[in-house]
């Protein structure tokens, strides 16, 4: 085979197959549009072109399963997906979505007491949100209570059903909406349970897939620019969602946290360990984090 003489970098066939080999080595970055994403989210897609990604977004459920098909390298997805395929992802440090009390994008609504509930809609979004519902009320309902995923209608879902679990930026609205209902915040009763965080998402890449040490350097610093700019992201969120400025602020600042540190470890492993224990999981396997 004949070497490049240095001319061949300018022919146009040869700007393009290269620039189409850089574009096919863009890792897929999946990643969920709630509120609470735009901290992270925003930035992210700002910096593709250095972190080397191609941002894609979708539900969490819909990302935990492209994900697991392999159209996504790395995904920020329901803890209770990553805790069900542990052995196939690796988890990246230092970035979550996780609350520690009263969240209010979790949020379970009956018309009926909880006792003499005989049907419940789950927002089909999030499975991670299913298991926890499981494990705060699952004593709590009839022994014959109907579960149905459905699409995330609040006003459907509770016509349908004698409650509703309702999660995202919908379940923000849901309080002032439907003062009548009875509501629950699932984060709330899992704190006074276990006085633990309860991580919602990580961000888990398919084993197998290399990163380096300034790609989560990178990460990082995405994360804290986006984390420098809340008031932005709650002042586009109000004007988005017909929300308050100070109800966005408050959420984005106040209920959420971002990091992924021993608190939220420990909250993580506790939530796998109970959902081992009430059959929700196979098998319990460590918590791995990519190798650098």
């Amino acid at each position: 085979m004949k070497g490049l003489t240095g001319m061949e970098f300018l022919h146009p066939g040869f700007l393009f197959s290269r620039n189409f080999d850089m574009a096919a080595q863009q890792l897929k970055f999946g990643f969920h549009d709630f509120l609470n994403a735009q901290p992270l989210l925003i930035p992210f897609r700002e910096r593709e072109s250095q972190l080397g990604v191609s941002m894609v977004t979708g539900s969490p459920a819909e990302l935990a399963d492209r994900l697991k098909d392999g159209e996504l390298d790395l995904a920020m997805i329901p803890s209770i997906e990553y805790l069900k395929d542990s052995e196939q992802y690796r988890l990246l440090p230092g970035i979550s979505v996780a609350s520690r009390g009263p969240v209010g994008t979790v949020l379970l609504a009956s018309r009926l007491p909880l006792d003499q509930v005989q049907s419940i809609a789950l927002d089909a979004r999030s499975r991670t949100s299913a298991a926890l519902l499981q494990i705060l009320f699952g004593g709590v309902f009839p022994w014959n209570v109907f579960l149905e995923t459905t699409d995330p209608d609040p006003q459907e879902m509770l016509k349908e059903h004698d409650a509703a679990l309702i999660i995202g930026d919908p379940a923000l609205q849901l309080q002032s909406a439907c003062p009548n209902l009875e509501i629950y915040d699932l984060s709330e009763k899992w704190f006074e349970q276990t006085g633990k965080t309860f991580v919602h998402a990580v961000v888990a890449a398919r084993r197998g897939i290399e990163l380096d040490a300034n790609f989560l350097i990178n990460l990082q610093e995405a994360k804290e620019d986006g984390l420098s700019r809340l008031e932005s992201f709650a002042r586009a969120g109000s004007e988005h969602s017909g929300l308050t400025y100070e109800t966005c602020l408050d959420y984005l600042s106040s209920k959420i946290i971002y990091d992924l540190g021993q608190e939220e470890l420990i909250g993580l492993q506790h939530f796998r360990d109970v959902c081992f224990d009430k059959g929700l999981l196979e098998h319990k396997e460590m918590i791995k984090f990519v190798d650098i």
